[in-house]
C-alpha cells in the first residue's frame, strides 16, 4: 500500500502543479486529496492522464490517517491548519513563509541540504523556502563546496506567477488593454504601478531599513540553508513574465575561483544545467526554463573588480523547482529514508 497525501491550497497555481507533479513523478499514493477554502468546494482538478480530484473543504477536513501534507494555501492560512495536521500525525512540507525562519522547522533544498529533512521529527513541519532562494542556493552549492562563499550581490527578475494567478491576469489584461487604449488602471490590483511593459522593483512589504521582505528572505534563507556567514545583498524585481525567475548574482568567494573550475563543478552537480557559450542565444531566458525541472546557468565569468569574483545569471522556473518539485522532492526523500510505507 501507498500512502495518503493531502494537498492543501489545490486550486491555485502551486497547488495544481504539485498535482501535476506527483502525477507525473509516480509518487507511491494510494490516495490523494486536493483541498481549499470553502468557496472552491467541488470544483475538479485533473491528477494525471484519467484521474479527477474534487475539492474538499479544508476548514472540515479531518487529517487524522493523512501521512504527508503538501501545503501552499499562503501564508495565514497554514499558519492556522499546519499545526493541527502535524499534530494529527502528517508530516507537513509546508511551501508558505511562515514556518521557514522557526527553530527546529528544518529548510530544506534537497540536492543542497536533503539530510536536514531528519529533522522534520521535531514537529512534524518540513519547510519549502522561498522560490528565488531555491534557485540560487541549487546553483551555489557545488561552488561553496569547493570555494567558501563570503558575499552574494544579487538582482532578482521575477516572473508575476510568483505572486499568483490573479497577478498574472493583472499582467494579461494590462498588455491587452494597452493594445486597444483601455487605462491601464482599469487593470492594477495585485501591484502597486503598471506590470505590463514594465518592471517593478518592489516584492512583498517594505522593511524599517528600506529592503523588502522579499530581499531579506532571500538572505536569511540563504543563510539557513548554505551557510550562517555568508553576507547577501539583494534587489528584487517584479518583471512582465509569466513564468520563470531569472537572477543576476555576484560572488565573492574566500579563495580562488576560476570560471573552469565552477563550470566543471555546476555541470556534475545534481539539478543543475550549464548552458553558456559566448555567442548569441548561448544563455537560458524564462522562456526557455518554462515547463522545465532544472536550474540552469549562464553567462558564468570573472569579475575584475574584486578578488576572488564571479558573475552568474540563474534561471528556473518558479512552480516546478521553485516550488512543487522542490516539494515532492521532500517528500521522495521523506518517504525514502524516513518514513515507514503502511503494510
Amino acid at each position: 500500500m501507498g500512502y495518503k497525501v493531502a494537498v492543501v491550497g489545490a486550486t491555485g497555481n502551486v497547488g495544481r502543479e504539485i498535482l501535476t507533479t506527483l502525477a507525473e513523478r509516480k509518487f507511491p499514493a494510494d490516495e490523494v486529496v486536493a483541498l481549499a477554502s470553502e468557496r472552491s468546494v467541488g470544483v475538479e482538478l485533473s491528477f494525471g492522464e484519467k484521474d479527477v480530484l474534487k475539492v474538499r473543504n479544508l476548514a472540515e477536513f479531518d487529517f487524522a490517517g493523512t501521512d504527508i501534507v503538501m501545503s501552499s494555501p499562503g501564508a495565514r492560512v497554514s499558519a492556522i491548519f499546519t499545526p493541527k495536521a502535524a499534530a494529527a500525525g502528517a508530516v507537513v512540507i509546508d511551501n508558505t513563509s511562515h514556518f521557514r525562519m522557526e527553530p527546529g522547522v528544518p529548510l530544506v533544498v534537497p540536492e543542497v541540504n536533503g539530510a536536514a529533512i531528519a529533522g522534520y521529527a521535531k514537529r512534524n513541519i518540513i519547510a519549502n523556502p522561498n522560490c528565488a532562494t531555491i534557485q540560487l542556493v541549487t546553483a551555489l552549492k557545488p561552488l561553496h563546496d569547493l570555494a567558501p562563499i563570503k558575499r552574494l550581490v544579487v538582482a532578482t527578475y521575477q516572473s508575476t506567477s510568483g505572486s499568483g494567478k490573479a497577478a498574472m491576469d493583472e499582467l494579461f489584461e494590462q498588455t491587452r488593454g494597452i493594445y486597444v487604449n483601455e487605462p491601464v488602471s482599469r487593470f492594477q490590483d495585485v501591484f502597486t504601478k503598471q506590470i505590463a511593459f514594465n518592471v517593478i522593483p518592489h516584492i512583498d512589504t517594505f522593511m524599517d531599513d528600506g529592503s523588502t521582505k522579499e530581499e531579506w528572505k532571500l538572505a536569511v534563507e540563504t543563510n539557513k540553508i548554505l551557510n550562517a556567514d555568508i553576507r547577501l545583498t539583494a534587489t528584487c524585481v517584479r518583471v512582465p513574465v509569466f513564468i520563470g525567475h531569472a537572477e543576476a548574482v555576484n560572488v565573492e568567494f574566500r579563495k580562488p575561483m576560476d570560471e573552469d573550475q565552477a563550470r566543471e563543478a555546476l555541470r556534475s552537480a545534481p539539478g543543475v544545467i550549464v548552458i553558456d557559450r559566448r555567442e548569441d542565444e548561448g544563455y537560458v531566458t524564462p522562456a526557455e526554463c518554462a515547463g522545465e525541472d532544472a536550474v540552469f546557468v549562464s553567462r558564468i565569468r570573472k569579475d575584475p573588480t574584486v578578488a576572488n569574483g564571479l558573475n552568474l545569471w540563474i534561471v528556473s522556473d518558479n512552480l516546478r523547482k521553485g516550488a512543487a518539485l522542490n516539494a515532492v522532492q521532500i517528500a521522495e526523500e521523506l518517504i525514502s529514508s524516513h518514513l515507514r510505507q503502511a503494510a
